[in-house]
């Protein structure tokens, strides 16, 4: 949590909110690879791509 405050405090103070959607879309992403290990839900996944 303290990394995310930093990077919003940086964000803040350097007028950087353009990187904020891809910092969303990286995270995103972790979470789809995440479930698409050893999930139930992988098939599902794997037709998306």
């Amino acid at each position: 949590m303290a990394m995310i405050k930093e990077l919003w405090a940086f964000m803040r103070t350097r007028k950087k909110y353009w990187l904020w959607p891809i910092f969303v879309v990286m995270a995103l992403l972790g979470v789809l690879l995440v479930l698409a290990q050893g999930s139930a839900v992988a098939p599902f996944i794997y037709t998306l791509f």
